[in-house]
């Protein structure tokens, strides 16, 4: 496992190419790939930047929006082929997204829609190579913002998960892991090969009600089980990257560089306490 860059760190402020040059000047093995400005920059010009940097790339997005009307799915669906081929040459076969905890619409309707989309995305991705790993968001407010609750729980996520497409599994963040009320239990039930990457962040010492996804620590500032957590993920044999995703804790008035060290040395500190760095 290696911690990678994550654009929350620097509060989104820097483009890609500055973006890995932050991750390789601070110290880290790996970074989050803005898979859009990359593909802008090009190919052979984004792979000389990794290697510049001794980097890693960890994970790309899906550029794919599966959240709004069918029109928008399928337009963008028509450059994910593009997009898998440049990650895959750039060295890179994970892609993840988030899926939102509530909707708009009855939740087994809502998945019936959702997976019929992944399920065509998933299709593209595998035949270029490529795992797509899907984000539950467990903070109640999130699950509360609708009239109707969606998958928020590792289990059900990793069915659904299952349900569209043999190279679909999990984007496991312990922020959500935790306010889920999932466990160690739950990753060596995962295994290895349905976690697709790993994010980590640490959360406060608040009843769910008082929550707020914004508002989150530094890996080694809250009460997530965050020992538990990387250890679970050392025993089912992970190995690749952990990007530490931290809203709000003050970043923004902070300078970049600033943020990302700050987002190194709680992660690798977490990592050493665990024993897995």
């Amino acid at each position: 496992m290696y911690p990678a860059l994550n654009g929350t760190l620097v509060a989104g402020r820097l483009e890609w190419r500055e973006f890995a040059r932050m991750a390789a000047r601070t110290g880290y093995p790996g970074v989050d790939v803005n898979l859009t400005q990359a593909m802008a920059m090009g190919l052979e010009p984004s792979k000389q930047l990794l290697r510049d940097g001794n980097l890693t790339p960890a994970v790309v997005g899906l550029p794919v929006e599966f959240r709004k009307d069918e029109k928008t799915f399928v337009e963008q669906l028509e450059g994910l082929e593009k997009a898998a081929q440049f990650a895959m040459a750039l060295g890179c076969p994970r892609m993840s997204t988030w899926v939102p905890s509530w909707c708009e619409v009855p939740k087994d309707e809502q998945r019936r829609i959702w997976r019929g989309r992944f399920q065509r995305a998933a299709a593209i991705l595998e035949r270029n190579g490529m795992r797509l790993g899907l984000e539950f968001l467990g903070p109640l407010h999130l699950r509360k913002r609708s009239a109707y609750e969606f998958i928020y729980r590792m289990d059900e996520m990793l069915d659904f998960a299952h349900s569209c497409g043999p190279n679909v599994g999990l984007l496991l963040d312990s922020w959500h892991w935790h306010h889920a009320g999932a466990t160690t239990r739950d990753i060596a039930a995962a295994g290895k090969d349905n976690i697709v990457h790993v994010q980590i962040a640490d959360a406060p010492d608040l009843p769910p009600e008082k929550i707020l996804d914004s508002e989150r620590l530094m890996p080694g500032e809250g009460v997530a089980d965050l020992t538990g957590f990387l250890q679970a993920l050392a025993r089912i044999g992970y190995r690749d990257g952990i990007s530490p995703e931290i809203f709000g804790r003050g970043l923004r008035d902070m300078a970049p560089e600033e943020g990302a060290r700050l987002g190194l040395r709680t992660t690798r500190a977490a990592m050493q306490k665990a024993g897995v760095a």
